[in-house]
């Protein structure tokens, strides 16, 4: 269709110009001129007016067709983008399908944990996997480790662990440091949060700090394996304390190395509320700190032995059985063990078991207690035994009651042994049964270290001299008394017992006054 304009007259000078405006054709996307405007030469300054007036005209014409065309095919432009965009690879789901969807995949591996017997409530809020395949997998490589069920529910956040990123690097790292994989599910059920450390920013730290405390390379995998525990520690807290407080009452630094590789649970405890209160105990009973300093460097798991629960009901019962106070810290001192363990029936038990073989009285057990406290564990069959050989050799039941009382020893020594030390005392030295009664403590000296060479030289001088006299020093000491013109008496009566300086000897490295400057007003 063609759209003519009016003609325009002008004054006479100017010439009538006639013009038509271009057709539109609305079906393509541009403009069709399906006319051309011809205008003289000479009326060039008409154009430019002519020329505007077209545009207005076309562009008024064009802009109210197009609002009819869209206002009458509305329905036609939205369908056309809705499908543009249905069609497209790039479509990006709302936050609202992204949450239902997650929802959703929650509830079916919660829906599969609960059918294998994981309880998962401790896992909200926790990423998971998105598909109970994933989810499989891990249970089946915890399964692999030995794990069960029952150790999944007890540390269920062990789920939130990638078997591929968390998992497998860790359990590499823990093999090549030498940890055995036979030792995996224990270490896993104790220290599950293992399995969400990082080896390079969590656990090679910690083995590095280790093998600066002098724990050699070889023990570093024992000392995972026993306490495990150990890998989740900051390097400059409880762990650098507690060395810190041991090396000031005394340990040896030569010996730390040694009691963390004994006893690593040393690293995990508060100063302040495990290690002090015990040593302070300790020397509360008369026992000195370099003592239990000592104490601990022998024995460092006697620093597990809970000091309200255990330590103090137990020395309670050893003064229940007649045990003197004042001998409490030589008791400790020879076997530490004594205040760990479950005491009062073990004490029942042996003071009763005395009663009935050799008529041993309740005073006397403490005495016997007090001379080898080791006795709470000897078994029944060991005591009847030793009674039956002393009673076989002569001796009444008075004096084999007399005998254990003075030396408790004579219960728990090789029989073997005592039958030819017995033997000798009576075919070689010949002498009393009731020398024996005095110093039952001869079976414990060694017949051809001590006993015959002794003897020899005291029957070659032809010296009168009780056992005690004879045996009951050093070396040193008998070749003085070999000088002596007189025998003293006291040396005579004296009995071996345990010496508490022996624990407190100066090391070769340290000095006993480098302890005593130190304060303990750090560790409280």
């Amino acid at each position: 269709m063609k759209i003519r304009s009016c003609a325009g007259i002008t004054k006479p000078s100017f010439l009538l110009v006639h013009y038509e405006l271009p057709a539109l054709t609305f079906h393509k996307p541009e403009l069709t001129w399906t006319s051309t405007l011809r205008m003289p030469c000479n009326h060039e300054r008409t154009f430019g007016s002519v020329t505007r007036f077209h545009y207005s005209v076309a562009d008024r014409i064009l802009a109210s067709t197009s609002v009819r065309s869209s206002a009458s095919r509305p329905n036609t432009v939205r369908l056309g983008r809705k499908q543009r965009d249905s069609s497209s690879l790039y479509i990006r789901p709302s936050l609202l399908d992204m949450k239902k969807e997650r929802i959703a995949n929650h509830a079916k591996v919660y829906e599969f944990l609960r059918g294998v017997g994981i309880i998962p409530d401790e896992l909200d809020g926790l990423e998971l996997p998105v598909t109970v395949e994933v989810m499989q997998e891990r249970i089946d490589f915890l399964h692999k480790l030995g794990l069960t069920i029952e150790d999944i529910n007890n540390y269920p956040l062990v789920l939130g662990c990638s078997v591929k990123k968390n998992m497998i690097p860790v359990l590499d790292y823990l093999g090549k440091l030498g940890v055995r994989k036979s030792t995996f599910t224990e270490f896993l059920r104790r220290y599950p949060q293992v399995l969400h450390a990082s080896v390079v920013v969590d656990l090679a730290p910690v083995v590095k700090y280790l093998q600066g405390l002098d724990i050699k390379p070889n023990d570093i995998p024992r000392v995972l394996e026993r306490y495990p525990e150990v890998l989740g520690f900051k390097l400059e807290g409880t762990m650098s304390t507690s060395v810190a407080y041991l090396v000031g009452i005394g340990v040896s630094r030569r010996e730390v190395g040694g009691v963390l590789t004994r006893y690593p649970e040393i690293l995990g405890m508060r100063v302040g509320r495990v290690i002090k209160p015990f040593v302070e105990y300790l020397q509360g009973l008369g026992i000195p700190r370099l003592a239990v300093a000592r104490l601990i460097e022998k024995r460092p798991h006697i620093l597990g032995f809970g000091l309200e629960e255990r330590v103090k009901p137990n020395v309670e019962s050893l003064l229940e059985f007649n045990v003197r106070k004042a001998s409490l810290p030589s008791i400790i001192a020879q076997y530490p063990e004594i205040v760990g363990i479950d005491l009062k029936p073990k004490l029942l038990g042996q003071r009763s078991m005395l009663q009935s073989i050799i008529d041993l009285e309740p005073e006397d057990f403490g005495t016997v207690m007090e001379k080898m406290p080791q006795v709470v564990n000897l078994s029944n069959t060991s005591m009847v035994k030793h009674a039956d050989f002393l009673k076989d050799c002569g001796f009444s039941l008075q004096q084999v009651r007399n005998m254990v009382v003075g030396c408790p020893q004579v219960l728990a020594l090789n029989l073997d042994i005592m039958k030819l030390s017995f033997s000798y005392f009576q075919m070689e030295m010949q002498r009393p049964l009731d020398d024996l009664v005095a110093f039952p403590a001869f079976f414990t000296y060694g017949l051809e270290s001590t006993i015959k060479p002794r003897h020899k030289i005291v029957a070659k001088k032809g010296f009168k001299c009780s056992l005690s006299w004879l045996l009951n020093c050093s070396d040193e000491k008998f070749k003085e008394r070999l000088n002596y013109d007189t025998i003293e008496i006291e040396e005579m009566e004296t009995m071996p017992s345990f010496d508490m300086n022996s624990l407190m000897e100066p090391r070769s490295d340290e000095s006993d006054s480098e302890y005593e400057e130190d304060s303990d007003e750090e560790y409280v």
